[in-house]
């Protein structure tokens, strides 16, 4: 099979898992959400509770199956993995609160929505869950 063929339909099916596990991270989200709020936890705590679920969900399944990673995870990953999952946030409430301005709530969180899979994806599989080089390769310890 032609490289860069292969290359797209490989790309093309981690983005495809990527979608996947975004849905189900939303799932866990959801599900523990209201089973903390119907046992009476507060809307608020039951919100960064449940956020943090699907941020676990989505760190375990992105690793593992979206991006196959096969190293040992390390506090490094983890940490990039939150700042990624951060500056994901701030990127789609930017992008919320300017096109709030100019579009109908649907559409701007639709946009909002997309920019932050977007900015997600690309920290994920360009700097959170990328092949070990270098320093790490070697199994020294060190900032990437």
């Amino acid at each position: 099979m032609n490289g860069s063929l292969h290359t797209f339909r490989k790309e093309k099916q981690t983005v495809w898992r990527f979608a996947v596990v975004g849905a189900s991270n939303t799932a866990v989200d959801f599900a523990v959400f209201f089973l903390l709020a119907a046992a009476g936890v507060p809307a608020a705590a039951a919100q960064v509770v449940s956020y943090g679920a699907g941020m676990a969900n989505s760190y375990i399944w992105n690793r593992r199956w979206t991006f196959e990673v096969k190293r040992k995870a390390n506090i490094g990953e983890f940490l990039r993995f939150l700042a990624v999952n951060g500056l994901s946030l701030g990127a789609s409430l930017g992008v919320l609160l300017v096109a709030d301005r100019f579009a109908p709530l649907w559409l701007a969180k639709s946009v909002a929505t997309l920019v932050g899979m977007a900015a997600n994806f690309a920290g994920s599989r360009y700097w959170v869950f990328a092949e070990q080089t270098g320093r790490e390769a070697e199994g020294k310890r060190g900032w990437r």
